[in-house]
């Protein structure tokens, strides 16, 4: 975060650590504040590598589980890239801008700060001759999240129109902007991600937030965990097969494309196996925060684990919500307790999308 934006985020009350914004004023009800009205959110705790080059499709299609020739600039996508054992390092909300032709041959990935440099070193082994380009693009590609009652009718009064399709994405035109490198992604059914520049960032802001509250990233994990989109931190890497985090139930993975690391266990999951774990939502009443990789426990496990925390923040009137990646059968027919079969039970809540 540039030393410039950063200050004016200060001066508007903004709570910075290691460049991630907490929270502004108080930080009090900004997650119940999106019930009332819209929130607008700096997503500095999340990172962007822009993958480029004449043969940047076919390289990330040979390694993401989702078939990244349907991401265009107006559509975007789930994705995930495996370990060879078929387990998630890292999910990704991907986009591209511009127009396609031979000029424009990039794609941006979207994913935890804390998982950027690893992640690109990872992608980076597999170029050889690739004409691909991998590029940490966190301080130039600027991203805010746009939520809460009410928002997707403000967003097109300042936008004229905002996608319908889920992961729709749009170019929004001078209207807002006064240039022509701001997109609009539509992540559920009011909520939204605006993709813009860094020297674009400040003006954009300064005219969004008339209409909205400002909130930290905090509340921003809350409304993704509340849509049910996992996020892979460093914690719970190689923890899960992408069916386990419901990736396949949210477009994030496609059973028809080619290889890639680890697709020969990730179908035969789908197809030979018996899924024994699932992702679900649920909330604690705990004091102290649970963390990603935080274990799960139930009776008929017998010591063993039975789940792991996925993503946590706090509810709006106390606890935590979090997703959650359960034994199905525990999830069922037990109560799973936080961290020891002594800890806080888990309330379990309605993802906005049906399980299979």
């Amino acid at each position: 975060m540039n030393s410039i934006w950063q200050d004016y985020l200060r001066e508007q009350g903004a709570k910075i650590e290691d460049g991630i914004v907490q929270y502004f004023g108080a930080g009090h009800g900004e997650q119940a504040a999106a019930d009332d009205g819209i929130v607008l959110c700096y997503l500095s705790h999340l990172g962007v590598l822009k993958v480029s080059g004449e043969d940047a499709e076919t390289f990330l299609q040979n390694l993401l589980s989702s078939d990244v020739r349907e991401v265009t600039p107006w559509h975007a996508q789930l994705s995930s890239l495996n370990s060879p054992k078929g387990r998630m390092l890292a999910s990704f909300l991907i986009w591209r801008k511009g127009v396609l032709d031979d000029a424009d041959k990039a794609f941006f990935l979207q994913l935890p700060l804390s998982l950027c440099a690893d992640i690109q070193q990872r992608l980076s082994k597999y170029i050889l001759r690739s004409k691909v380009k991998i590029e940490d693009v966190t301080d130039q590609q600027i991203s805010f999240g746009w939520a809460g009652e009410g928002s997707e009718e403000q967003l097109k009064e300042y936008l004229g129109s905002v996608p319908v399709e889920p992961w729709g994405a749009e170019e929004v035109g001078n209207r807002v902007s006064e240039h022509n490198d701001t997109g609009v992604i539509r992540l559920g059914e009011q909520r939204f991600q605006i993709n813009t520049t860094a020297e674009h960032a400040l003006a954009l802001w300064q005219k969004l937030i008339v209409a909205a509250r400002p909130v930290g990233s905090p509340c921003w994990d809350w409304l993704t965990i509340q849509d049910g989109i996992p996020v892979i931190m460093p914690a719970t890497q190689e923890q899960f097969v992408p069916q386990m985090a419901n990736l396949e139930l949210i477009g994030g993975v496609n059973f028809k494309k080619g290889c890639y690391p680890g697709q020969e266990i990730v179908a035969r999951m789908q197809y030979l196996g018996k899924l024994k774990r699932r992702m679900y939502l649920a909330h604690i009443e705990s004091d102290t925060p649970p963390q990603p990789g935080d274990e799960l426990f139930s009776a008929d496990m017998e010591g063993q684990a039975s789940g792991m925390v996925v993503n946590a923040s706090p509810a709006p009137e106390s606890g935590y919500d979090m997703l959650v990646v359960v034994q199905i059968s525990s999830h069922k027919d037990q109560t799973v307790h936080w961290k020891s079969l002594q800890g806080a039970p888990l309330k379990f809540m309605r993802l906005p999308y049906p399980i299979y």
